[in-house]
């Protein structure tokens, strides 16, 4: 760190890659929401944000920035895409690198809507000229935390947890006195987040790639945690008619391309990282039950487990059967509605 103005320069031109300013979000109403996804794993990630979207259209929420923890091209123009076709390419976008080691753990349904050509051209614009400018997560987080009022920021993590366990370890730096620990205490409200499974311990995928990241976060993020585990998600089958009937405002709908890349028609899939999103948004409702507060642990072999604590910051939602379809239609409700740019 040679000077201050040097500083200041390199945060300008790395967090200045593909959007110019987050103004137009900072003026925005609704509840202020950052979306943290390994994009590219599995399609509930793609669902999960066609519902920010949605609930960006209705003034629900001002989504702030979205980040990807996969470490992979194509996750990150996937996002670019979405967000241009959606009708909000002023949404800043973060990135990781060095991350974990998941480009072949599913189909890259990703590769396939970034590569889809209809006469042999792309249909789907983007906004970012070069993806090589797109700031690194944890100093995107800075920025964007640094802007917003105190105790007003929810995250929402669908993924690995390797960009905000990185987070937590910044440095003071242009956008705030404060270092990484201090700045989320300050700014964020709450950390929703789709990860574990505290019914049989069993290990679950965002906790078993990046286990140090998950143990850091659970032991280090100093705001409410709220987990929605596997069992929860799993619960809840997204159906496959959605996608092949109600996709029809739009074509070709990146969403819909994406979904039947995935896997083979038709299929109904599990709405892990959907539920963590809705929690976020709308909270129990008649949606969940939730934990009392506790602490959750997760131990070297990736095994979540809930303790009982009431000075803790953890909780865990859980879900019957009743709620489980009542959940599904809000859910079908929400990803059927037409963009308001369409």
């Amino acid at each position: 760190m040679k000077c201050y103005f040097l500083v200041l320069l390199t945060g300008f031109f790395l967090l200045a890659g593909c959007v110019s300013s987050t103004k137009k979000q900072q003026n925005k109403s609704g509840i202020p929401i950052i979306f943290e996804t390994d994009m590219g794993n599995d399609i509930d990630d793609a669902l999960a944000l066609d519902m920010l979207y949605k609930y960006s259209d209705m003034g629900i929420i001002n989504l702030l920035g979205v980040s990807t923890n996969k470490d992979s091209p194509y996750s990150i123009e996937f996002l670019d895409l979405m967000n241009t076709w959606y009708g909000y390419p002023e949404i800043p976008m973060g990135k990781i690198t060095k991350g974990a080691d998941c480009e072949n753990d599913a189909i890259n349904y990703v590769k396939a809507t970034c590569l889809y050509r209809e006469d042999g051209k792309p249909p789907f614009k983007r906004t970012c000229k070069d993806y090589g400018k797109i700031p690194e997560a944890p100093q995107f987080y800075r920025k964007l935390l640094a802007e917003q009022p105190d105790n007003s920021v929810v995250l929402v993590s669908v993924g690995f947890s390797t960009n905000i366990a990185r987070l937590l370890d910044t440095q003071p730096d242009q956008f705030s006195p404060l270092a990484g620990k201090e700045l989320v205490a300050k700014k964020v409200k709450l950390l929703s987040m789709m990860a574990g499974n505290v019914v049989d311990s069993a290990k679950e995928y965002n906790i078993v790639k990046d286990i140090p990241a998950a143990q850091k976060v659970f032991s280090e993020w100093p705001t409410p945690i709220v987990m929605s585990p596997f069992d929860v998600g799993q619960s809840v089958l997204f159906p496959a008619a959605v996608i092949e009937n109600n996709l029809t405002y739009a074509s070709p709908n990146p969403l819909k391309i994406a979904y039947e890349s995935y896997l083979e028609m038709p299929y109904n899939r599990p709405c892990w990282d959907l539920t963590s999103v809705l929690y976020a948004v709308e909270g129990t409702k008649n949606y969940f039950n939730i934990s009392g507060w506790g602490k959750i642990e997760v131990d070297d072999e990736a095994h979540t487990r809930f303790y009982p604590d009431p000075d803790g910051k953890h909780a865990y939602l859980s879900i019957s059967e009743e709620q489980a379809e009542t959940i599904k239609n809000r859910l079908v409700e929400l990803v059927s509605t037409k963009p308001k740019n369409k």
